[in-house]
């Protein structure tokens, strides 16, 4: 299989919501329990920095997008990013090209910084973001609640090397 990375259009919409929900079923990508519209999707990323990993067929397979952490404009150059990719799609390498894309165009439109936080028990992304370059910050314990239990979230930071 081929995985192609190209930019998010509107009508990725369905299959894009989709795969976030699958996502925030596994219990371990957000505190968040149900996805968003595409208009409240839609309108809290950055458009320009939104992409999807498409399979030979041009089937969805995950998707990568950012928003703004402030709105001060001495932060314009920090976006925090969210990837998810299908269940069924995972170990293919998915995710590394969605974030390699990611980190390509961040760093030609002049971004210094790209953070996310993940919970501490989804491994394979924190492995993976190691392995791009992400360091840890720190961990905000007992953040917040998701089902009725405490998590944790494990702050992570890319800083570019190109943008200075």
């Amino acid at each position: 299989m081929t995985v192609t990375v190209r930019p998010m259009r509107a009508r990725d919409a369905e299959r894009v919501l989709a795969i976030y929900q699958l996502g925030l079923d596994g219990g371990d990508a957000s505190f968040e329990t149900s996805a968003p519209s595409w208009a409240e999707f839609d309108a809290t990323r950055l458009p320009a920095h939104r992409f999807v990993a498409v399979d030979d067929t041009g089937t969805v397979l995950g998707w990568i997008a950012v928003t703004p952490t402030s709105r001060r404009p001495v932060y314009a150059g920090v976006v925090e990013h969210s990837v998810y990719v299908d269940p069924a799609a995972r170990g293919r390498g998915v995710a590394r090209a969605l974030l390699d894309a990611l980190i390509a165009d961040t760093e030609a439109a002049g971004i210094w910084t790209v953070q996310s936080g993940v919970f501490p028990e989804n491994t394979a992304s924190l492995g993976l973001h190691d392995r791009l370059g992400f360091r840890v910050v720190g961990v905000r314990e007992r953040v917040g609640r998701r089902d009725g239990r405490w998590r944790d979230v494990v702050l992570l930071e890319r800083r570019s090397p190109v943008v200075t």
